[in-house]
């Protein structure tokens, strides 16, 4: 376990602004709009965005932060240690997804740790981590290699948060580490089931999540069969990665709180800087079915209304021990990054229920 300072060599900010600047636009048709994708006019304006960011400031913002970097299971993990004063301070662990990494973060590293010892791993193949070597590396291999850095960090007893993949990861880590997990929080919870007995409000949200499954994004079609196909463009075209990460970041927000480009931006150039492109897709191959085991600490759920999916509390209730369950007003799949304050205080409400501090 050695601690880690973030530099990106000239050479390779160069070469970034070079392609940028070579890059060789698609045609489009008029007055399409979203409907066929992510806008030219949105990826130019964030190609700019990108061409003017400044990189060195990013870096000043994350070697700010004790960073350290281990490896497990043969792969590097990065991650983020933020002690608390309190030695007693209840340690959490939290998880980003898809096309996240870290970033998704460091809008609430600080509060958080305020309250906890807080954990932010980037999830092997995803940004700083830096791309897998080999396959295996589904979510439950992350769950396990969760559990492995908290023992390592001397951790016996602690939380774990996520969305998206970190939702399923977290979930795992408890049924991994049931002894020591003493809750998960989530803020992405799909909840199939009968809408039989269902409010008008919960037999829509059913409907929603039916309709979610039964028409997968594009990307997760494409990654469970080839990821490393589209990983030669990705890995080749920094506006190509932008425009492919981008319209996620901007479709699956809330309108009312989108994700800071600086945020989008500095999030795709930890992967075009890392070469994580493939390595990234590849988690939806590894991780071929839906996480079904059951979860045996208690579960806060977060719902954000502008989330892809909500939570149904009823259908949750059924197959997990829910103690903690609010719906928030605004915000949607990157809840860190879109509302960070209301993200920060809900995660501390639910521990504080479990830990007594």
């Amino acid at each position: 376990m050695n601690e880690f300072q973030l530099h990106v060599s000239q050479e390779q900010i160069d070469d970034l602004h070079d392609r940028l600047t070579r890059t060789r636009w698609p045609g489009e048709a008029a007055g399409a709009g979203w409907d066929h994708g992510i806008p030219q006019d949105r990826v130019r304006a964030l190609a700019e965005h990108w061409a003017k960011f400044d990189w060195r400031a990013h870096e000043a913002e994350l070697n700010a932060l004790p960073q350290f970097v281990t490896e497990i299971g043969g792969e590097r993990v990065y991650f983020m240690h933020l002690r608390n004063a309190d030695r007693r301070a209840l340690p959490l662990v939290l998880t980003h997804g898809w096309p996240g990494s870290t970033v998704e973060f460091l809008d609430v590293a600080r509060s958080l740790a305020e309250h906890f010892h807080v954990v932010i791993p980037g999830i092997p193949g995803y940004g700083l981590s830096g791309p897998t070597t080999r396959t295996g590396w589904g979510i439950r291999r992350v769950a396990r290699a969760w559990a492995e850095l908290m023992d390592r960090l001397g951790y016996q007893r602690y939380g774990a948060q996520g969305g998206d993949w970190g939702s399923g990861v977290s979930r795992l880590l408890a049924a991994e580490a049931p002894g020591r997990v003493v809750g998960v929080h989530v803020n992405y919870l799909p909840t199939p089931g009968s809408p039989d007995g269902l409010d008008e409000t919960d037999r829509a949200r059913v409907e929603k999540t039916v309709r979610l499954a039964a028409n997968r994004h594009p990307h997760q079609i494409l990654f469970a069969a080839t990821p490393q196909t589209p990983a030669y463009a990705l890995n080749d075209s920094p506006a190509g990665q932008l425009a492919f990460l981008a319209e996620k970041f901007d479709t699956w927000a809330d309108p009312a709180t989108p994700v800071p480009d600086d945020r989008i931006v500095a999030n795709v150039a930890h992967h075009w800087f890392m070469g994580t492109a493939g390595s990234a897709a590849r988690l939806i191959k590894e991780s071929f079915r839906p996480v079904t085991d059951p979860c045996p600490v208690p579960l806060g759920v977060a719902v954000l209304p502008g989330d892809i999916v909500q939570s149904v509390r009823p259908l949750a209730e059924q197959r997990f021990d829910v103690r903690h369950w609010t719906e928030f007003e605004r915000g949607g799949h990157f809840a860190a990054l879109e509302v960070p304050h209301a993200f920060a205080a809900d995660v501390t409400a639910f521990f504080r229920t479990l830990d007594g501090r």
